[in-house]
């Protein structure tokens, strides 16, 4: 194999990095409640699936990062996102590929984990007074609900036309069977 054909997918996978904190950056302000961003869920999870826990990490930093500069978001940006993308990829892989379990690794780990982890962030290095350690839990667990579940519909719709399995073999990564889904 030459290797040319050896670096397509690396370049793919960048291509797709890439496109995908583009995205999550233009629609997490756009498509936002107060309180929650299910955008930056459905991208993390997406992510997850498509290209692993390592990718979906390094796109949820890149979109917080960008988005605390250029837009004035407090840290949440990356405490409230960069637990779940890990977790997601991480149980989505465990499970032997089923989509809901990449949906429930962003519950626990943005609205459990990110969301307690936001309050000593916010109340310690921010400054914000009147936090307790659960504050943000209900919003971040809405979110993730909302997010995930669009990532749930979107991902099965790509899974039953076949095409997840296609992306993710041109991106280099496991293809997992789905009839377990």
């Amino acid at each position: 194999m030459s290797s040319a054909n050896n670096s397509k997918p690396t370049v793919l996978r960048m291509v797709m990095l890439a496109m995908m904190v583009a995205i999550g950056v233009v629609i997490s302000p756009i498509l936002r409640v107060e309180g929650m961003c299910p955008m930056a869920h459905l991208i993390n999870i997406t992510v997850s699936v498509l290209m692993g826990p390592w990718y979906s990490l390094l796109c949820a930093v890149m979109i917080g990062v960008i988005r605390m500069l250029f837009m004035g978001i407090p840290p949440l940006a990356l405490t409230g996102a960069v637990f779940g993308a890990f977790l997601s990829g991480v149980l989505y892989r465990v499970s032997g590929g089923k989509l809901i379990f990449a949906w429930l690794g962003e519950i626990i780990g943005t609205g459990i984990i990110g969301a307690i982890v936001s309050y000593p962030v916010m109340t310690y290095l921010v400054g914000r007074t009147g936090l307790t350690w659960m504050f943000y839990v209900p919003s971040f667990i809405g979110g993730t609900l909302i997010g995930g579940a669009i990532a749930y519909v979107f991902l099965k719709a790509l899974s039953r036309s076949h095409m997840l399995g296609q992306i993710q073999s041109a991106l280099g990564v496991k293809v997992y069977d789905r009839k377990n889904d």
